[in-house]
Parts: C-alpha cells; structure tokens; sequence
C-alpha cells in the first residue's frame, strides 16, 4: 500500500512557480517519491491527494506525453500514479482517480452530496405513464427484471426485491464518483454524479449525469460524441455513440446503441443494437434490434427480435445471402409482409393493409405464417420449421453472443426446440388434431378463432409439428444417459424468461423464497437463477422423458425402445434437412441467390448427418 506525506516548503515553492496555488498546502498529500515537475498551473482546494508522475501517457497511437497535471481546478480529489490529466475547463470536484488515467478538455466532473450514480431509480417499464415496475441498480439482468415486470402486481414480491436492492445500493455505492485505472475522458462537456469504471473510454459525449459505467478486464465500455446519458446504467462491453440519448436507462452487456437513437425508461440486455429510433418504456431483452429512423419501441417487450420501419415491410426476408444483425426474431416479418409466429411472443402480429395488427390468439400455434389477403386471415401453422431463415438462426445466435464468459450477467439459452417451445409444439398439434376431427378430413378449410387454415396447410402443420417433436426427443435422448429421471422438477410448463428458460414451478419456488425470507439478499435471488439454469439439462430430461413415454405409450424407457426413438429421430431429421433443401431451390429458382451461394448452402447441409451419430 502505498505512503502518503505533505509537501515539503521547496516542493510548495517550487509548485508555486509553476503557476500552482492552494487553499490550504497542508491538506495536500503525495506519494513518498512524488516529483513536482509535471504539475504546472493548478488550483487545489479541500482535500488533496497526488500519487506519482513518472511514465508516459499514449494519448494517441504513437503520440506519447508525460504523466501530469496541468491547467486544472480540483477540489477534494485524490489521483493516482501516472495519470495526464490537463485543460479542465472548470473544475473536477469530489472525485477519486484510479492510475494511468488521460483526461483532458473535459468542463466539469463532480459528484455532488447524495448521489446514487444512476441505481436505485424506479422506472415503468410497458406502460410510459403506469407506475415504476423495474429498479435499476448494478446487479440487474434480464430474468430480474423480466420477474418484476411480470409479478408486478404481486406488491408482497415488489416489496422485498425493492428492499433487497435498496440495502445492496446502499452497499456498494461509494460516497463519491470514482473513476477507475486506465480510464480515458476526453473533449466531454459534463461528468456529474458518474462512476467510470477501470479501462473505459469516454470521447466526446456531451453529459453524463448521475450514471455507473460499468466494466470487467475482459469488457470496458465505449461512449462517444454527442451522447448524453442521464439516472442510467451502462454495462461490460456495450459501445453508446454518435449523439444517443439515454434518460432513466439500463444497457445490459454487449450492447451497440448509435446514430441518434434515444430512449427513456428503457432496458436493454445481451447483445441488443439499436440505431436510428426511439425507444419508451420498452423491454428489450436478448438480441433485440433496431435499425431505422422510424422505429418506435414503446410499451412493448421483446427478445431475438428485429423492429422494421414503420414504412418498410420488406426487412429480412429469410435469404441464403450474407445474414444481416438480427435477421431472424421471435416474432418478424418476411418479405411478404407475413409475420412469423414464434412461441416466445405473447399474441403474434400481421401485416394488414400497410398496418400492424395485434393477434392474442395464436400463440398456441407456433412456428406459423399469419397473412392477411383482403378482409381474410389466413394461418399457414408450423411452416416456419422448415424454412431457410430458422435454420441458418439455429446456428447464427450463439455465434453472435458477443459477451466474455466472465460478463455473461444475463442468462441466455439458445436451445430452439426445449421444454418450452416444444410444449407449445403438442398443444398447436392437439389443436390442428382437434379441429380436422371435429370437421372432418374432406373439407377444404377450417376456422380457428377469426383465422382460416387451409385443408392441405393443417395437414403440413400435424407433419412438421411431429417432426419436430421426434427431432426433440432424439436430441434430448442422445444427451443424456438413458434412466429415469432424479428429479419431479421439470414436469408441467415451462416459460421463458427473457432468454432463461425454466419450469414454471421453479419460477414459483423462487417467488415463494423471497416472499417468505429464504432468499434474504438480491444477490441471493440472482443465484438462484444461475442454479436453475445450471439444472436445465436435469430438468429437460425430466420433461421429455414424461413426454415420450405419453408419445410412444412407455411407462419406462428401455433399450429397446430408445433404438425405436433414436431411428424416429433419424428419418425425422433427415425430412426435416430435405424439406430446408427444398425451400432454398424454391429460392434460388426465384432468381433471388447466385448458384455459388446456394451450393455453399447445399454443401453444409450434407454435413448434417454428423449430427446424427450416436454416443
């Protein structure tokens, strides 16, 4: 640890040549091997510490200057070794700087009495004018807030996830702002209320006021010119630039925000990339996306989901072309106009004479087409299984998680067929069932709800929905040692959490816990999130045992019957590969892709029966 003493009366004389003046020199303190040569022109008041000047500064590549301090105000601020901090235009007030910091033609950087850096701020989530739902502090990730969102009229669970996070801010919230080790501040107008943490940068924003930027070795954050970012929380690894505007925000890890996008009251998790728009009171869990200028995310939540513009309802088709950030959600639109139905979304929208239309019904029809012709709804169920688009994205997300392991805060599962969306596979299947035997095999179309399903469309969804389900359960089987499960956890229904996806009855247990004081800290809560996803595997297996046996009519498991089910998932996987193949030679007699591309295409899915060897 380093030793701190006063100035001596020839390192005061000699500080005073320099243009140096203090309130007071004996409040002022510095490193046993302190040197007075590199601090020209400063003004000290309150309290003062100074560590050492004795490396160079890289201010630019190639461009070195020595650590120092020059033309500068401050007032009760320790610095420490081998910072170059020079020309503030004001003043840096109640600040402590790490080492081998760079801040320059910053105005002003202060913290004043009863900051809280950006936690503890109440925001409405969903509803811009409703009350505040979610509370933004350090340890936020996405299944927290997707648990307050959710039970907010639960104001027992409210209360106590408020009062845990309440005592972990008062915790963890330092008395005044810090700005950590290897920081660069540069041409920034105001840092007021902010804590920076070690190896971020920020060059050329406009204000930062009562913010934490937060950062790991692996993952520092970038905020750039233009950007004001008011009461928010920015995470490891995201990069905010070119003018955005934040105001009560929480950007979650390996976040993009840019080109003069603004939010208020806004969340933002894992990966998100948002350009152009706006967002109010929006829910944007993993891997959402915004690209256009007419973009508004409002009151509205979403994951692995891509906003068009408001005038464009051509945004990515499902091509075998170059795959675009984004390119596939639960719950978007093809080029057609056509919106895909995906179990993750609450209701499902279409397109409708050149407007959105909100469907709650369809849900329980997964992996469909919803398409609009004059006053008609026409549902196509399950055809999104074997398309182009779902295949390339079963591959493409995990790719994208740009976030260190170390920083990956926010549970994300990337499993597409799990307890959860195979549970809305048998009951769109049972319904598809229902209705052709309450109707009959010969009519030419059936209604479900205001929507009209074609004759020959029901019978592909009963096809691929069975695909589907004998994929799934080879998969799971060919995982996981064959016994019985060790656990009853799992049964029943599942939900996904803004990307975890758990039992239902573990996200009950859980609400129980903190509800009753077993889980006492917000900490705590956490963890048990990060135990409930490291059973998944457990968990699943205890679902898709109990749904085989229901399938193949097993009151156990046997060798012999996982042969049966291992061969069923060999023909339905190879069906499913053909019917890809098929819909990317539809495309590329379309004249929509080069016949390199679809060789490229074609070539990878030869490789497909590697997937089918057995362990």
């Amino acid at each position: 640890m380093r030793n701190y003493r006063l100035l001596t009366d020839h390192e005061i004389n000699k500080l005073e040549e320099q243009g140096c003046t203090a309130e007071d020199w004996t409040a002022i303190k510095v490193a046993d091997d302190f040197m007075t040569t590199y601090v020209h022109n400063v003004a000290f008041y309150g309290d003062i510490t100074l560590g050492v000047f004795e490396k160079n500064v890289e201010v630019s590549q190639d461009f070195l200057k020595h650590s120092g301090i020059r033309n500068a105000t401050l007032r009760n601020v320790s610095i420490g070794d081998n910072c170059l901090i020079e020309n503030i235009g004001t003043y840096i007030n109640n600040y402590s700087i790490g080492d081998e910091c760079y801040i320059t033609n910053v105005n002003t950087m202060e913290t004043t009495e009863g900051a809280t850096f950006g936690e503890g701020h109440l925001i409405s989530v969903l509803n811009e004018i409703g009350d505040g739902n979610v509370m933004l502090f350090d340890g936020l990730t996405s299944q927290l807030a997707a648990l307050m969102v959710k039970h907010f009229g639960d104001r027992e669970l409210m209360a106590a996830l408020k009062t845990m996070i309440r005592e972990d801010i008062s915790q963890t919230v330092p008395d005044r702002g810090t700005i950590g080790n290897n920081v660069r501040i540069t041409s920034t107008g105001e840092i007021t209320n902010t804590h920076i943490n070690d190896n971020c940068q920020v060059v050329g924003a406009t204000r930062l006021s009562d913010c934490s930027v937060k950062s790991i070795p692996t993952a520092n954050v970038y905020i750039g010119s233009g950007v004001i970012c008011e009461n928010s929380i920015i995470y490891d690894g995201s990069t905010i630039l070119n003018s955005v505007k934040l105001e009560n925000c929480f950007v979650g890890e390996a976040c993009h925000i840019t080109n003069g996008f603004t939010a208020d009251s806004s969340i933002f998790f894992a990966n998100s990339y948002m350009a152009n728009g706006e967002a109010c009171a929006a829910f944007c869990g993993p891997f959402s996306a915004s690209h256009h200028k007419s973009s508004l995310l409002i009151g509205g939540q979403f994951s692995f989901y891509n906003a068009g513009s408001a005038t464009n309802f051509s945004n990515h088709a499902y091509k075998m072309g170059p795959m675009h950030y984004g390119e596939m959600e639960r719950g978007s639109k093809t080029a057609s106009g056509a919106y895909l139905l995906m179990p993750a979304q609450i209701g499902a929208f279409s397109v409708c004479f050149g407007k959105l239309m909100y469907h709650p019904d369809t849900r329980n029809v997964p992996f469909s087409y919803l398409i609009a012709y004059s006053d008609t709804m026409y549902l196509v169920p399950g055809r999104n299984l074997t398309t182009v688009g779902l295949y390339r994205d079963i591959r493409k997300w995990p790719t994208r998680d740009k976030r260190p392991k170390a920083g990956q805060k926010s549970i994300v599962n990337f499993d597409w067929l799990s307890p959860f969306t195979v549970g809305e596979i048998v009951e769109g299947k049972k319904i598809l069932e229902d209705l052709r035997a309450a109707s009959g095999d010969k009519v030419s179309t059936y209604n479900y709800h205001e929507y009209v399903i074609k004759n020959t469309a029901l019978k592909v969804g009963i096809k691929n929905y069975d695909m589907a389900l004998r994929i799934f359960m080879g998969a799971v089987l060919k995982r996981h040692k064959l016994c019985e499960p060790s656990t009853d956890t799992g049964t029943g229904k599942w939900t996904d959490l803004s990307g975890m996806l758990m039992p239902e009855s573990e996200e009950k247990r859980l609400i129980d816990d903190v509800k009753n004081g077993r889980l006492e800290t917000i900490r705590q809560v956490l963890q048990r999130f990060s135990e409930i996803h490291g059973n998944y595997e457990e968990y699943r297996w205890t679902w898709a045992y109990q749904l085989m046996c229901n399938y193949y009519g097993l009151d156990i498991i046997t060798a012999d019957d996982a042969e049966r089910i291992r061969q069923d998932y060999v023909t339905a996987r190879r069906a499913w590969i053909a019917e890809i193949r098929k819909d990317a030679e539809k495309e590329y007699q379309l004249g929509d892709v080069e016949e390199k591309t679809l060789n490229n295409f074609l070539a990878q899915l030869d490789k497909e029966t590697e997937y089918e060897q057995w362990d």
